[in-house]
């Protein structure tokens, strides 16, 4: 089912919001893709997915900027099992992405969040949620999510 939504937020407390309607949407598994400028959002959204889908609001999220992945468990039930929080930010060449667990996280069929997702170029997968976080000159983000 496609999805097309568009959500306007002032803080980290209205991306708990959003998180918490996006979340059942990506119930059995999904593929998500994360845009936007450095410092728009991106790792503020993951993290609040992420404790979110795990039903932990106190869970340390870090972010994956220098690890380039990180990996928590979901429920039983849940996302397959596992989310996989990935930064390519500092990737050099797509190729890159395969000592991450990427064929893993792939086939696992959990959710994979990746926060720079356009450095992979041709491996991104075209079966995917697009997010795009957009800050505005009055201080909130614009936040458009289409998949």
């Amino acid at each position: 089912m496609p999805i097309n939504k568009v959500f306007h937020v002032e803080n980290e407390a209205g991306l708990a919001a959003i998180a918490a309607e996006l979340a059942p949407l990506f119930a059995g598994g999904a593929i998500v893709a994360l845009e936007g400028n450095l410092g728009a959002g991106k790792t503020a959204l993951s993290r609040a997915l992420i404790r979110e889908i795990t039903g932990n609001p106190a869970l340390d999220v870090p972010s994956p900027t220098f690890t380039l992945v990180q990996t928590y468990d979901a429920p039983p039930g849940k996302m397959g099992g596992e989310i996989w929080h990935f930064d390519f930010y500092r990737l050099k060449h797509p190729e890159e992405v395969f000592e991450l667990g990427w064929e893993d996280a792939l086939a696992g069929g959990g959710l994979l969040l990746m926060e720079w997702a356009e450095r992979i170029g041709p491996l991104l997968p075209q079966m995917r949620t697009t997010i795009t976080i957009t800050p505005q000159d009055n201080g909130t983000r614009t936040i458009e999510v289409r998949g």
